[in-house]
């Protein structure tokens, strides 16, 4: 797969997922813009990806309308974009009944509301590129839950349908833009880590995946790439599921 050529927008690409799909990206060729809300995750991203440019680092609060128009306007200006991974996301898990009501919208603005703000913003620059593509993480949680997931379950579930009616609304306008979604299960990156911190817990998630392992931010990143490119030219409103076979039973 190559994308010499093409411009990748990514956004919370500073760690886990987000930079390992950014170094793939990068390795295939593309011109990668790295979009984050810490600014300092972000420089520090930056230095870690030999082949990143600095110049291509955007500060972007993925729930604020105007953010995604300045990225958008500055992305236009420097030539245009192929393809949105729309990464960024945040787990909350607490009971329902002692969730607020501002947590709920906290978490469906990170998790669904920028997924349509992110869309919407570069959709033209997609329309124009005759290749254009967006790649939505979502969640297992999205498609199973359980008692302390109510908000993120919720949210990951919308996510999943926000990515096949863009794909069909997409297809009918005959514009040739593509959206597909991947679905991780327990990835071994920064904000799981707690998980594996505890032992007990730890070996109680892995007994529930056949696999027996958790996975990888590169193995996610594998898949969101795949989807992005000319190999999945004929895919759309998919979604694939990566999580060690958890969900198959």
């Amino acid at each position: 797969m190559s994308f010499v050529g093409r411009s990748v927008l990514i956004s919370g690409a500073a760690m886990g997922i987000g930079l390992a799909t950014a170094g793939r990206f990068l390795e295939h060729g593309a011109d990668v813009w790295l979009a984050d809300r810490d600014e300092r995750a972000l420089a520090s991203a930056c230095g870690d990806l030999p082949l990143a440019r600095r110049d291509r680092a955007i500060v972007l609060d993925v729930t604020n309308e105007d953010d995604w128009a300045d990225a958008a306007s500055r992305i236009a200006t420097a030539g245009g974009l192929d393809v949105l991974i729309n990464n960024a996301g945040r787990g909350h898990f607490r009971m329902l009944a002692d969730t607020s009501l501002a947590e709920w919208r906290e978490i469906r603005a990170v998790n669904v509301d920028a997924l349509f703000l992110g869309t919407r913003a570069v959709l033209p620059m997609l329309d124009a590129s005759g290749s254009g593509a967006i790649v939505n993480v979502a969640s297992i949680r999205g498609m199973t839950s359980g008692p302390g997931s109510g908000s993120y379950s919720a949210a990951k579930g919308a996510a999943r349908m926000f990515g096949k009616a863009a794909a069909l609304e997409f297809a009918a306008l005959g514009n040739g833009v593509r959206v597909n979604t991947v679905n991780p299960g327990l990835i071994d990156t920064p904000l799981s880590r707690a998980v594996f911190n505890d032992p007990a817990a730890s070996a109680r998630r892995l007994a529930d995946i056949p696999l027996g392992r958790a996975g990888t931010a590169e193995e996610v990143a594998d898949a969101i790439v795949f989807l992005a490119s000319d190999a999945a030219a004929y895919i759309t409103g998919a979604e694939v599921t990566i999580d060690g076979g958890q969900t198959a039973g």
